[in-house]
Order: structure tokens, then sequence, then C-alpha cells
């Protein structure tokens, strides 16, 4: 089948690779659209504005970020025994989601569409074919750039094996439709579709795609998915880094001295590392061009803005303005940042390093770990939630999510927690543990980490400088602190050095270890 790039609206009827009925059935279907056409579209529909730097800036409407409450698994003979059900996990009924199916594909009837080819996975062997189909020209352009662009030849020959229907316009009717309200995002493995209606947040696609990724390959093909950023040095050594929101992942993976792999998601075979997408999808609140230089320039045409507001009178954008949410974001292709690997891969990880800002000040802010202690720690995904982050937090408290990335992961923690053991004992790899919180006291007493001396430790392992340095035992959590380190004060690395009342660091300590310890008994069952 040969898929021309086309500016006006074309007929695509029973095309013989063009397997989804809305393709096969609706009349008039925009397919494969360029980058230019997607913006001209999104404009002319009212979706969009350009600012000043030639981006695309749009909002998402009610829905400023990710519905979890509102995503949903069938259940059915595939999945009954292999997903880990639960909270995170809901059950949504067979017959449901199709009669839901149908009536999205009625309502799309006369809706004029965007359709796109794409795959999910740098890797040539796990390479994933998906159609997304939307109603929004932004939404498809949204997935022109976080999603891996077919080349011509492999456009001839398209056969998608997942399907998206992202409709925000459609809303479900709960009492009849089985969803908790009127948005949602339901997978079905079997039938390998994801439906998504009610919300304009573009985010619920991409994160589709992974949470399918974490069930398919770990359970399926054996290869690990990670929620985490991936670099490359210039030996090939591959450093993963996982964290949660505010960790400092993104920051801490961009490196002049090493090429980005990606910054969100990725694979790990018996061979390589490799990323799932082919962009980014980074926050903008506060970004500034001299803290963030790889980002800031990525804001140019072809790129998105969500949510984010013009200063007055200007096509300027106030990156400051949290009027509309915090959580404002810019969607941009990979290439649009300098220094990456091309393509999006790298050899098996040689360091790996878990990010997490301890507001109790009581972790070290470097920490090598042993095989176990490293699975100990990835399944707990552990950060500090902040006083004042949500209605009635006081003061910090402890957050676990497990894997770095509990929300995306259909199989039990404890099954990628034994993946990943089984590649460090197969494997020359080093596991760190990194405090990029507070020292010298907890969140409102101490202070918090200086990144230069975080970006000193994190070279020092990159580099194997620790390998010529002795260890301490940490007393509480059985962490191994180095003794000293390249460029950071040495009274820093043991965090109880840092505090003044260190009866109180022992018994804030001694607090967090029992919760660490009471969050893993919990997993276990």
């Amino acid at each position: 089948m040969k898929n021309d790039i086309l500016t006006t609206e074309v007929q695509v009827v029973n095309q013989p690779s063009v397997k989804h009925p809305v393709l096969q059935l609706h009349p008039q279907v925009h397919l494969n659209l360029k980058v230019s056409e997607l913006v001209e579209e999104a404009v002319k529909n009212g979706e969009g504005t350009i600012t000043d730097r030639g981006a695309l800036m749009c909002d998402t409407g009610k829905f400023t970020g990710r519905s979890p409450k509102d995503k949903f698994i069938v259940y059915d003979d595939k999945t009954a025994d292999t997903v880990a059900w639960g909270e995170i996990n809901q059950a949504f009924e067979s017959d449901k989601f199709e009669a839901l199916y149908q009536k999205m594909l009625a309502f799309a009837a006369d809706q004029k569409l965007y359709a796109r080819y794409a795959y999910a996975c740098a890797s040539e062997e796990f390479k994933t074919s998906i159609l997304v189909i939307n109603t929004l020209a932004w939404h498809n352009l949204f997935c022109h750039n976080l999603f891996i662009t077919p080349t011509s030849e492999e456009l001839d020959n398209f056969e998608p094996e997942w399907t998206i229907l992202d409709i925000p316009a459609f809303e479900a009717n709960p009492a009849i439709d089985g969803t908790r309200q009127a948005n949602f995002t339901i997978i079905d493995f079997t039938k390998k579709v994801i439906l998504i209606g009610g919300t304009g947040y573009a985010g619920e696609m991409k994160k589709g795609i992974f949470s399918v990724l974490n069930y398919v390959l770990p359970e399926e093909k054996k290869v690990m998915a990670m929620h985490c950023s991936a670099n490359i040095g210039k030996d090939g050594d591959t450093a993963l880094f996982f964290g949660l929101s505010g960790t400092g992942k993104t920051t801490l993976s961009t490196d002049p001295y090493r090429k980005l792999i990606g910054d969100d998601e990725h694979g790990w075979s018996d061979k390589e590392v490799f990323n799932f997408e082919g962009g980014c999808y980074a926050k903008v609140v506060n970004l500034s061009q001299e803290q963030e230089p790889e980002i800031y320039g990525a804001i140019r045409y072809g790129s998105i803005l969500e949510n984010t507001r013009y200063f007055a009178d200007t096509s300027t954008v106030d990156f400051a303005n949290q009027s509309v949410t915090e959580n404002t974001r810019t969607a941009y292709p990979i290439n649009y940042i300098p220094n990456i690997a091309v393509p999006s891969v790298g050899q098996s990880a040689k360091n790996i390093f878990f990010l997490t800002a301890d507001a109790f000040g009581v972790l070290p802010p470097i920490s090598k770990l042993t095989v176990e202690q490293a699975m100990f720690y990835f399944v707990a995904g552990y950060t500090s939630k902040l006083a004042g982050t949500e209605m009635g937090v006081k003061e910090p408290q402890a957050t676990f999510s497990a894997c770095f990335g509990a929300a995306f992961l259909p199989l039990h923690p404890m099954k990628y927690a034994n993946l990943l053991g089984e590649k460090l004992k197969n494997g020359d790899v080093n596991v760190w543990l990194v405090n990029t919180g507070w020292s010298g006291g907890g969140y409102g007493v101490g202070s918090r980490m200086k990144l230069a001396y975080t970006r000193s430790m994190i070279r020092a392992a990159l580099s194997g400088e620790f390998a010529q340095i002795d260890f301490q035992k940490d007393p509480i959590f059985g962490l191994s602190i180095p003794e000293r380190c390249p460029n950071v004060p040495v009274n820093i690395l043991n965090p109880r050095n840092t505090w003044a009342d260190k009866d109180n660091y022992d018994e804030k300590a001694k607090a967090l270890a029992i919760a660490f310890q009471e969050n893993f008994d919990r997993l276990r069952g």
C-alpha cells in the first residue's frame, strides 16, 4: 500500500493494511499529515495558537494531568491471572468495553479524523506498530512528536498491531458504560486497543502505550520495561536514572559529556537498552534558558506547549504563570535536543541511579547498593511528599511508588524487581542510591543538596573513581557510603555528620527505615 502525505482530506477506504473500522468505513480521513499540515489544521480548528518561538500552544481542558482513577484494563482470559488487580489496575468488563468501543466508532463517524502510523521501541527486535486515531489535530501532532515515525519504506507495508482511539469530546455515561466518570482510559490486551475519551490531556496516549509495554515486554518477551531516563558515555557505557517527579531525573541525565538515549521510558533486553519513544514530554513551569537550555531550545516550530499563558498583549510565553496548572509541559521530537544517541539505543546498563528527594534529610547523598538492596529500593520507589503539595499535608511524608512508576505497572511489582535482580546478577552493574533532597536536617531545617555536589558524585560513579575509595557502612540502613568524593565536602557524605542534633537524626532515620520495611511487607502480601 502507498501512503502519501497529503494536505487535504483523502479517501482511505478498504485499503489492504488499514485494518481499523474507522479508517475502512469513514469517508474521509487525514492520514499521516506532516508537521506543517497538523499545525495549520490545529490553528484553523481553533485548537491552539502560535507563540513567538513558533511552538503550538494548546489547552488540555478540564484535565491538566493524567487521571489514574479512571484508567482500566479489560478482565478476560488473557489478563485474569497475569495482571495485578487492585486500586491501580482496575478491572473492566469485556462486553462493556466492546459496547463503549462501538459507541465511540459511531460518534467518530461524522468527526474530522487525524490518523497516524507510528512505532514504540527504538529496538528493531521489539518495535511495536501503532495506529493512532484522533479528533484533534494537535493530539495527532503530539503522537508524531512522542512516538517513533516510520520510514517511507516501512509505511509501504505498515501493519498496526495496537490501536489508540482518542476522542476527547466523547464522554461516557458511567451508569451505562461502567466507567467511574465521564472520562476514561481503557486497555484491552486481547483486542490490542486503547480507548481514551472525555479528556484532552495528551499524556494519556503516551502513558497508555507505556502501560502496554510494561505488560507485554516483561510478561511475553522477558524484557525489562523501565520508567527512567538513560544516557551513554563516550566509551559506550550506559547509565539509567530512575526517579519520581522532582528528584532530578531529567536534569541529571542531561549531561554535555554523555549522549541522551531518552528521558522517560526504556526497555532493557539481554543485549541493549532502548528508548520506547521518539520524543520528550518535559515540564516547563518556571523554565529558563539559563537553567535548562536544552529544553528551552527545543521549544520551537513543531513542538507543543500545554496549558501555558502569554505575557499580556504578547505571544511570548510566561513560564512562571501557573494560573491553569503547575503541570505545564512541552512535547517535542528527541532530535530537537542536541547530543543525542542515534538510534536511541545503548549497551546494557553499566550504572544505575535511584534518585530520591528525601525531605527527612536522613539518607546519604550517594551510597552503593548490593543486588539485594537494589531490588529492595527499586521496588520501594521512594521519595517525599512535601508540606503544602496536597491539602492536609502539614509535614513531609514518605511516598512509595513501586519501581518508580506504580501507576503504569500491570504486573505485580516483584516481577519487575526480580527481572532487575537477574540482570544485576548476570552482569557487571553498579547501582547507586542518590539523595537529591535535604541535608543537615529535614525540610524547613536543613538545606537542599546542591546540584553541583550531586553532579560531582554521579560523575565520580560513572568514571569509576569510587573504585579507589573506601566505603563505610551506615548502621541504620546498611548502606555503603564513600568516605570521600572529588569536589564534594567530606562532612556531607555521611548525613548524620550534618545534623546538629545527632539523637534526632537517629530517631528520624529509624522511622524512615521502618516505613521502608512496612512498605516492602505490604508489597509481598
